[in-house]
């Protein structure tokens, strides 16, 4: 019962798709536990560009099954729209590759009308979403989750119960319409329309994902776990409040694919060379002037769904105590090839007291009065751009890699040199 997870170790966009895809030929089974449909990521293989959200990265791998598990947030027609994309784009059998747990939440046209109501209706402490209804990657209280909460959410199994399914539905949007009134342009009974028309062709995809993943966890199957968002996004050990409404780590992923711990083999952090996040909240090591926008721009952080940036080890640090890394994939090294010095961030400094910590305190005011301490290293001023050794890279980039190792205390197995599936260092 081997199980690989790949975790994002900072606030997402870490590049996780393209190591899913790298182990993707080796596993019988690709597994997304949580999220939804608001983040993504591209990968380049054999010169196409695939863009995943929804859906899990191991569709790329011919022999690789695909499942959705329990705590997605499950929007209906992306679904089926980034099928079609990857179908057009000549992935072979996706439709018969895709499986999804029938105790998925259905995230609904609703939710995305409500998702711009509430960031409305919190003013100056809106926290910044995607406008998808899942409160992903920046807010703490969108709808889709909040109804899961609530018990009055709408699973995938009450679909295939026409008269319960339209009657839980007309009661969500009944709820809504009496806490905003005209503000709310939602017509429910179009949407319902819509769904009389999934009904049948959603039944071939559901299962039970509990039996299902029991079973492949039984019968020794080789499985990979592709995780969504990441660890500082996560509702309970993220930069809270501004997260996502789901567990995005290694809890997340046991709880939401009803996963056997004992059987994880491999926990992976993936790691960007520097960091960036989008949305609000605190992020002490922002950089607004030249290198910055250098980062930015040759890091090409524009975002597959929807930036801030620098090197912020203590994030990482943050994140190895929460998840437990048995290895990191570092990614984007290339980006800092034209660097005179690399700043990492490995502590905080109390301005009143001169007190450092060396953690992501909980609470933000501790941020808010801190300053940054960093470490300040050489940049080595040469291309990485698609080196395929770890002896390849210059000394000082080897030095990078080997400080991070040292700060966190997880060996960096893989190191990314570039945007394609074949830039990446692979370390015994």
């Amino acid at each position: 019962m081997p199980i690989k997870v790949v975790l994002g170790a900072q606030w997402g966009d870490e590049g996780k798709g393209k190591l899913t895809d790298i182990l993707a030929p080796e596993a019988q089974l690709c597994a997304r536990a949580a999220g939804g449909h608001n983040a993504g990521h591209s990968i380049v293989a054999n010169g196409v560009a695939y863009s995943f959200h929804l859906l899990p990265s191991g569709l790329i791998n011919p022999n690789c099954m695909n499942f959705i598990g329990s705590d997605v947030v499950f929007h209906v027609p992306s679904f089926f729209s980034e099928l079609k994309q990857l179908d057009e784009k000549g992935l072979p059998n996706v439709y018969d590759r895709i499986l999804v747990s029938d105790r998925v939440h259905i995230n609904f046209d609703l939710h995305a009308a409500v998702d711009g109501l509430e960031e409305i209706e919190l003013g100056e402490r809106k926290i910044g979403t995607t406008g998808r209804g899942i409160i992903t990657n920046f807010t703490v209280n969108g709808p889709s989750y909040s109804t899961k909460a609530a018990r009055s959410g709408i699973r995938l199994a009450d679909m295939f119960d026409q008269e319960l399914f339209e009657a839980k539905l007309r009661r969500l949007a009944h709820g809504y319409k009496a806490r905003y009134g005209d503000l709310l342009k939602y017509d429910v009974e179009e949407e319902i329309e819509r769904f009389r028309g999934y009904r049948t062709e959603l039944a071939k995809y559901a299962v039970d994902g509990l039996t299902f993943m029991y079973s492949a966890q039984t019968s020794n199957s080789n499985i990979i776990i592709e995780g969504a968002n990441a660890v500082m996004l996560d509702i309970s050990m993220g930069s809270y409040p501004y997260v996502t409404s789901s567990n995005t780590t290694i809890s997340g992923i046991i709880a939401g694919l009803n996963l056997n711990p004992k059987g994880i083999t491999e926990t992976i952090g993936v790691v960007k060379a520097y960091t960036t996040r989008v949305g609000a909240g605190a992020f002490m090591t922002e950089d607004l002037g030249e290198v910055g926008t250098k980062l930015q721009e040759i890091g090409r952080e524009w975002g597959t769904s929807t930036g801030r940036r620098r090197r912020y080890l203590v994030v990482v640090k943050h994140g190895h105590m929460i998840n437990y890394y048995t290895a990191l994939n570092l990614t984007k090294l290339d980006v800092l090839d034209t660097f005179e010095t690399i700043k990492i961030a490995i502590a905080y400094k109390d301005k009143s007291t001169g007190k450092e910590l060396d953690f992501y305190p909980a609470d933000h005011n501790i941020l808010d009065n801190a300053e940054v301490v960093y470490h300040e290293m050489p940049g080595w001023k040469k291309s990485t751009i698609n080196a395929r050794t770890y002896s390849d890279l210059p000394k000082e980039a080897q030095d990078y890699v080997e400080y991070i190792e040292k700060f966190v205390g997880v060996k960096v197995k893989w190191i990314g040199t570039g945007p394609d599936r074949e830039a990446m260092i692979a370390r015994n």
